[in-house]
């Protein structure tokens, strides 16, 4: 009995790399993201959840989470995320820095200046007020 168990597990360290990864599949992440998650477009064709701890990407229909170095998909926000192989995560995600969206806050646009008024004086432009 100990002989095979060792054979077996001395045949699975000898596997390639990309077939021992297949091996832990079954990896789930619960994100606990809203059923509606904020979305913010930060290039064509790829969103990323605003404010949140993980870097949730969304692409194509689908959820993408990015930690510890592994890559986890899910059809809904509020399913549970399954590690997958990297070569089928989207090209476009691959080339992001790990790290680069997390937290990430959508630009708020500057507050408006009135046309016609100093903002650093609150006087009209051209008009002396003495």
């Amino acid at each position: 009995m100990r002989n095979t168990l060792f054979a077996a597990l001395t045949a699975l360290a000898l596997l390639p790399a990309p077939a021992r990864a297949r091996v832990d599949l079954n990896v789930r992440l619960n994100l606990g993201l809203p059923v509606t998650p904020p979305l913010v477009v930060v290039q064509p064709g790829v969103q990323v959840v605003e404010d949140f701890d993980d870097e949730v990407f969304f692409v194509n229909g689908v959820y993408w989470a990015r930690r510890d170095g592994r890559w986890y998909t899910a059809r809904a926000p509020r399913a549970a995320f399954v590690v997958v192989e990297p070569r089928r995560v989207p090209a476009v995600l691959v080339k992001i820095p790990p790290g680069h969206y997390r937290r990430w806050r959508a630009p708020r646009p500057a507050a408006r200046v009135e046309e016609g008024h100093d903002r650093h004086h609150g006087k009209a432009k051209g008009h002396d007020h003495h």
